[in-house]
């Protein structure tokens, strides 16, 4: 009798690992796939971002069988890597037609097709990585993560940062009480680095033959095709339609260590402080700060978070309490003779924590205004990845022996918890919509802005005919 089980029994065996709840160092239910035949995998977007998240999870030994990206030209240079690999421009059409031949879905596209792919993937119980922001609305976020617990597969969203053994640690030292009750956390971007504040330009350019512009707009409204980079490949981030601006490119990064110290899921309300404005509801304000307020919860006391981008900064009294060497770069950047900066500081009734790494993977405990490098570490109640690689890599290796049943903890930024993490930041889009210094309440468990009604056509939108959940 041969040892080597059929595509069919992998996938169903590997899917009860994601069935499994994350509770510490252990799922909840231990029904492991073996590896004896390697997962395959379909791979949705790989140019930029996408490239390197194909690459990566076909290092882990997993085989790419279809590539699919709108762009002609870069799917061509993708295929030249993966020679085998089917090729296709619609997403749709390489799911219904690989079918049984795929155990693993890779999305890296921009936000607004997130989750109509990983939706399919999931339907079909494919194991879907995806890129972050976990999806473009907040409905979506809540459908992914309820869809992805049903199915019971492997998840993961992109933010490597959870795969970091310093983020780890640093989430061990903040719930240890190593900073006492934190009752603020202040983060910030260097983005956006792409046009934002604007309107729509005018006019319209034929398409380029090599691009499927209707793939490409996917489920929001159709418009215009642009040259110069207006929305391919790379701008589509300023866009109300297509991203989700700085906030929500970067905070599943930067507000990952404090989320998952401090369990910062459903505000109770958010303001935007700053606000330069949406231009003709098109592309997302220059610069903003935004407040979240979180009431008590877990025994963890009420927490403000403020989130700055566009250049904006917390106040001096916050900054001054960082490293000389940090103010030094924030010196330089308000003297326009440095870039920007980017942070984070949980500041609590015993000290301060701060990150001056996107990924939270780096922090220095802070008392007194000094760092303090003598500290007893806490004992360890998050497990760590031992594979010694890069963070992207690290996180794909997380991902992919999750799959297989080899790595026993399953993966942190699961659907379950990335579709809180991305519900609890798309929030704040809602107070960029709107006016500033206006406090919006909201309703976390039933996704409604309660004293101002009409936000809540914000929260998801009707997709374009051909589209679907």
């Amino acid at each position: 009798m041969s040892n080597q089980k059929s595509r069919r029994q992998f996938v169903g065996q590997s899917a009860a690992l994601g069935a499994g709840v994350w509770v510490g160092t252990s799922l909840q239910n231990k029904s492991h796939a073996s590896a004896l035949q390697g997962p395959s995998a379909a791979c949705i977007g790989v140019g930029g971002k996408g490239s390197s998240d194909t690459s990566h999870i076909a290092d882990q030994g997993v085989s790419i069988v279809g590539l699919c990206d709108v762009d002609k030209g870069t799917l061509t240079k993708k295929g030249r890597e993966f020679k085998d690999a089917a090729q296709f421009q619609d997403f749709r059409e390489m799911l219904d037609k690989l079918g049984d031949k795929v155990d693993i879905v890779t999305v890296s596209t921009p936000d607004h097709t997130h989750a109509c792919a990983a939706m399919q993937a999931m339907k079909m119980k494919k194991h879907v990585y995806c890129q972050k922001p976990l999806t473009w609305s907040i409905q979506e976020a809540r459908l992914l993560r309820e869809t992805a617990e049903k199915m019971g597969v492997v998840t993961q969203m992109g933010n490597q940062g959870t795969s970091e053994n310093g983020l780890r640690e640093a989430v061990e030292v903040i719930q240890n009480g190593a900073i006492g009750d934190v009752h603020e956390v202040h983060v910030w971007t260097n983005r956006p680095i792409w046009p934002q504040g604007n309107g729509r330009p005018a006019g319209e350019d034929p398409v380029p033959e090599s691009l499927n512009w209707d793939g490409w707009i996917g489920p929001a409204p159709m418009r215009p095709y642009k040259g110069d980079n207006t929305y391919h490949s790379f701008n589509w981030r300023g866009w109300v339609d297509f991203g989700t601006g700085a906030l929500g490119d970067m905070a599943c990064h930067t507000t990952n260590m404090p989320v998952k110290a401090l369990k910062l899921w459903d505000p109770t309300a958010v303001t935007a402080m700053v606000n330069s404005g949406i231009v003709d509801n098109e592309q997302f304000p220059s610069n903003s700060t935004l407040m979240f307020e979180f009431p008590e919860r877990e025994g963890l006391v009420a927490t403000k978070f403020y989130w700055y981008d566009g250049g904006n900064l917390p106040a001096d009294s916050i900054l001054e309490q960082l490293p000389a060497r940090f103010q030094k770069r924030v010196a330089e950047q308000r003297s326009g003779k440095g870039n920007r900066t980017s942070g984070a500081v949980l500041i609590g009734s015993e000290g301060a924590i701060f990150s001056p790494d996107d990924y939270g993977a780096r922090f220095d405990l802070i008392r007194g205004g000094k760092v303090v490098n003598d500290y007893e570490k806490p004992a360890q109640t998050l497990p760590r990845i031992p594979h010694e690689a890069g963070g992207d890599e690290r996180q794909k290796w997380e991902f992919v022996k999750s799959v297989t049943g080899e790595y026993e903890p399953g993966t942190m930024s699961n659907f379950g918890y990335a579709g809180r993490l991305t519900e609890t930041m798309l929030v704040g889009i809602l107070a960029l919509r709107g006016e500033v210094g206006k406090r919006y309440e909201w309703d976390a468990a039933n996704l409604k802005c309660t004293n101002v009604p009409e936000m809540n056509q914000y929260t998801g939108r009707e997709y374009r005919e051909g589209w679907t959940l």
